[in-house]
């Protein structure tokens, strides 16, 4: 990286102070681990302390600066105390990556309310929450970059996720919001949306039966994504590279939003 680095100074993130929430696990902390790698100094959070900590080490042995501080994006308090954790140590936050989300997959007929809340609460209501926190912050410095993580339930559905596939539809939707909002001060929102990655968690589901099939059947390039292949769109968002963009939805998918018959 410190190579690409010298040849493309616009994606430089030297320097830079990244807040990553939902960062310590999955998707957040692949994007937490390749920030640190493109020179961002990355405070990774979430709710589990032994997960902050397992990640700020990572990222601390790439020689960048970190904080250990748990979150819940459920508790806009716990948001706030992050935000001045990290202007105490740092004096300013510059980049925001709202990867926090949970999902239940069950027929929308019997979809418990409480789930359903549970669902938006986090997924949606958590994401305007950082935003809000941290958006305020950026706005008095005019300056900023906010990048969401949609999905590709923000533009078709997937079987029996309807709560889901709504909080990501109102994820791209509070993104395009908050750009038309606040780029004139500055601030510039765009969101990663993510095709079919294979994780530990869902492995067996991609590789064992006819949803994970028509998954990959649905996928032009004829295999599911690896999380690593994700950081370029984050690193791009986040850097100078990106100054002009805003109110985006960068779809990372191998093709799928594209594929119509694929055989």
């Amino acid at each position: 990286m410190e190579e690409v680095n010298k040849m493309f100074p616009a994606l430089d993130l030297s320097g830079k102070v990244a807040v990553v929430i939902g960062g310590t696990s999955g998707i957040g902390k692949t994007l937490s681990l390749g920030l640190a790698d493109a020179g961002a100094n990355v405070v990774a959070t979430g709710r589990n302390a032994a997960n902050v900590d397992a990640v700020a080490q990572e990222i601390e042995a790439r020689g960048r600066h970190t904080l250990r501080v748990t979150t819940d994006t459920r508790d806009k308090s716990s948001l706030q105390r992050l935000l001045a954790a990290c202007l105490e140590r740092f004096e300013k936050v510059e980049v925001l990556l709202n990867c926090a989300g949970k999902i239940k997959r069950a027929p929308t007929l019997d979809f418990l309310e409480s789930d359903w809340n549970d669902i938006l609460d986090t997924n949606l209501t958590g994401t305007l929450r950082a935003c809000q926190v941290f958006g305020e912050h950026m706005l008095s410095r005019k300056s900023g970059r906010i990048i969401n993580i949609a999905s590709l339930n923000s533009f078709v559905a997937l079987h029996e996720v309807a709560a889901y596939a709504a909080s990501k539809a109102g994820v791209a939707a509070l993104t395009r919001a908050l750009a038309v909002e606040w780029s004139r001060d500055g601030v510039l929102t765009n969101a990663i949306a993510p095709g079919v990655f294979r994780t530990s968690l869902n492995a067996d589901l991609l590789d064992n039966t006819p949803r994970g099939n028509e998954l990959l059947l649905r996928t032009p390039m004829g295999r599911f994504g690896k999380l690593d292949e994700l950081v370029g769109a984050a690193v791009f968002l986040a850097s100078d590279s990106a100054s002009f963009v805003t109110g985006q939805i960068l779809v990372v998918d191998g093709g799928f939003l594209a594929s119509g018959v694929n055989q």
